[in-house]
């Protein structure tokens, strides 16, 4: 499981840590992992318990023996998307457009790769927080 942080680093941060801590004794009790499904509803939980005070949105993805690969959205306010791709931070709002035109079902990895280091480059020529270096990570059933 991986999550995408935007916003304050701080409250995303601390999100993030809670999260791995409650899902390694999710972990410990169990005798396995949690699915990705809990894992995004431990964010929601926290990001909307917290909604009055944390100034994060959070994408978490990931692939389990249950459901396979998911992406849920976390953005402000605690509400949770479950979506094919997700999107989000100040340089989203430019991308939703591109996404719309570039994405579709059933990509190749290769193909999926490009339209992300292409969106994140798009993103960062137009807003001035997104990043400077495109990061990408595949997860699937090898890891």
């Amino acid at each position: 499981v991986y999550v995408c942080r935007s916003g304050s680093a701080a409250d995303s941060q601390i999100v993030s840590d809670y999260v791995r801590y409650f899902l390694h004794q999710h972990t410990i009790q169990l005798g396995q992992p949690a699915t990705v499904k809990v894992a995004a509803n431990l964010v929601r939980l926290l990001a909307y318990n917290n909604k009055n005070m944390l100034q994060t949105g959070l994408i978490v993805g990931g692939w389990d023996k249950y459901e396979g690969g998911k992406i849920y959205g976390i953005p402000l306010g605690g509400t949770i998307i479950e979506q094919p791709f997700a999107i989000g931070g100040s340089g989203s709002s430019y991308l939703y457009g591109f996404f719309d035109q570039a994405w579709r079902e059933g990509m190749t990895k290769e193909e999926a790769e490009q339209l992300v280091v292409k969106a994140v480059s798009l993103a960062i020529a137009r807003d001035g927080a997104s990043g400077g270096v495109v990061r990408t990570v595949v997860i699937n059933s090898e890891g």
